[in-house]
Order: C-alpha cells, then sequence, then structure tokens
C-alpha cells in the first residue's frame, strides 16, 4: 500500500490543470501578451481551450476599465474616456476581432459566390464595407458606454460586453462547419459540446454579475440574436465560418450587450 501523502492539498487538482493551461491557449491566442506555452499545451488545438474565451474576456475588459477609470479621474469627457476603453482593448487583442470584423464585412458584401467572397476576405487590403463596418463598431461602443451613470458602471459594463461576447464564439464554432479545409477555423480544431456548455454558462454568470439580472438577461438575448444572424447569413453567403466570422461574431455580440446595458436598467 502506497505512503500517504506527507503534504495533503499541495498539489493542484487535475481540473484546476486543465482550467490554467486552456486560460494559457486562449490567451496566447487572443491576446498580444507574450505566453509561452509549455510544449503539450502548443501542441492542442484551439478548440479544446474554449471554455476559457470569456475569462480572458474579462481581463481584456479589465484592460479597458482602468482605462477607463483613468481618464474618467484625469477629468475626461464621457465619450473620451469610453475610446479610450476601446483602444486599450483593441491594443491588448491586437485588433484581432476588429480585423475579423472588416474583412467580413467585405466579404460578405461583395463577391458573386462563396469562393470569390472568401477570397475578398483573404485580401489584406481592407475596403468600403471594412471601413463602415469598423466606424460603426467603434461609434456604437463609444455612444453606449458614454451614458454610464458613474464610472464603475462604466467599468462593469465593458467587462461584462468583453466577457459575454467571447462566450458566444464557442457556440459558432461548434454549431457552423468551417467554411474551408484550411485557414484558422480549420486549424483550431471542433470543440466538444461539454466545453461549449461550460463557456456559454460562464458568460452568463459573469454577464449577470456585472449588470445585474434585468439588463444581464436581455444583454444576453441580444448577444445571443446578434451572434445567430452573424452566423447564419455567414453559412448561407461563404458556406460557413472563418476566423474572420469569428471576430465579427466577438465585435457584433459585444455592440449587442452595450447596447442593451444602455437600454435597460442594471443593479
Amino acid at each position: 500500500m502506497p505512503d500517504p501523502d506527507p503534504n495533503p492539498g499541495t498539489q493542484p487538482r487535475p481540473a484546476l490543470v486543465g482550467w490554467l493551461a486552456e486560460i494559457r491557449i486562449a490567451t496566447a491566442f487572443l491576446t498580444r501578451f507574450g505566453i509561452h506555452l509549455k510544449p503539450e499545451e502548443a501542441e492542442r488545438p484551439l478548440a479544446s481551450a474554449i471554455r476559457a474565451f470569456p475569462l480572458v474576456g474579462v481581463g481584456v475588459g479589465l484592460a479597458g476599465g482602468i482605462a477607463y477609470a483613468l481618464a474618467d479621474f484625469a477629468g475626461m469627457a464621457s465619450s473620451v474616456s469610453a475610446l479610450l476603453a476601446i483602444a486599450a482593448m483593441a491594443l491588448v487583442t491586437g485588433g484581432l476581432h476588429e480585423d475579423g470584423l472588416a474583412d467580413t464585412a467585405d466579404g460578405l458584401g461583395g463577391g458573386a459566390d462563396p469562393e470569390a467572397r472568401l477570397a475578398i476576405m483573404r485580401d489584406s487590403r481592407i475596403g468600403t464595407f471594412g471601413v463602415l463596418a469598423l466606424i460603426f463598431s467603434i461609434s456604437l461602443r463609444v455612444s453606449a458606454l458614454s451614458y454610464a451613470g458613474w464610472t464603475g458602471e462604466a467599468v462593469l459594463a465593458i467587462v461584462a460586453a468583453a466577457a459575454g461576447s467571447r462566450a458566444c464564439l464557442p457556440a459558432v464554432m461548434y454549431l457552423v462547419p468551417p467554411a474551408r479545409r484550411d485557414g484558422l477555423s480549420w486549424a483550431a480544431g471542433a470543440p466538444d459540446q461539454r466545453r461549449v456548455v461550460d463557456a456559454g454558462l460562464l458568460g452568463v454568470i459573469i454577464v449577470v454579475l456585472c449588470i445585474g439580472a434585468i439588463g444581464g438577461v436581455v444583454a444576453i438575448l441580444a448577444a445571443a440574436i446578434v451572434t445567430a444572424l452573424i452566423a447564419s447569413h455567414a453559412h448561407h453567403r461563404l458556406g460557413g465560418q472563418t476566423g474572420d466570422v469569428i471576430g465579427a461574431v466577438q465585435q457584433g455580440a459585444e455592440i449587442a450587450i452595450l447596447l442593451a446595458f444602455l437600454g435597460t436598467p442594471t443593479w
């Protein structure tokens, strides 16, 4: 019979180790933080870490919230504070999702068939539809945050939107097949249902804790509707989803959550 552990409780549980690894993988992909993955982590597909997406979103949202709070403390106008918050989040992510939104808008707005639209999306040059999509995305988010009642409310709304929007991404990856057999979406792999559910539940909990029960429910419904519309349109026009489409979903869901926050009471 093996000797009992002389230091019980000092070793992390396997479940906790798994979560930490997934957070590291998701952070390495979704942000510009210099995360050096272990060899066994680097070999895992992104789909194995999707339930950590909303947790990474909390970190991204906190970066935006801190920028907002500092600008507000310095006496800047709420619109300037909101714009700096959006800029901070874009810096943390490297504009990953904004780039996806612009490419998706260009692809869906042009091309005679799915192959042509996908070719447009792969072009590094940005077109009219992409520029307009970015203008509307930034403007709507800044406008919504500009009407926050007080600094803490704005910070919580930013965190809720950043986390809740990223909780929508696993569902699209699970329900909508990749549009092509190469590229980021295909390389990410197919997520399993349990992790998709975990990500969704985490997103719901974070949104409700940040902006309250009524506002949280409205925000979740709004994000789900926008996610479904973008995913359905992409499936129809492209034949599936791509990494760019996933980025567009994040942007659309984030806008939906912030607009729902603007139009409903919080705690």
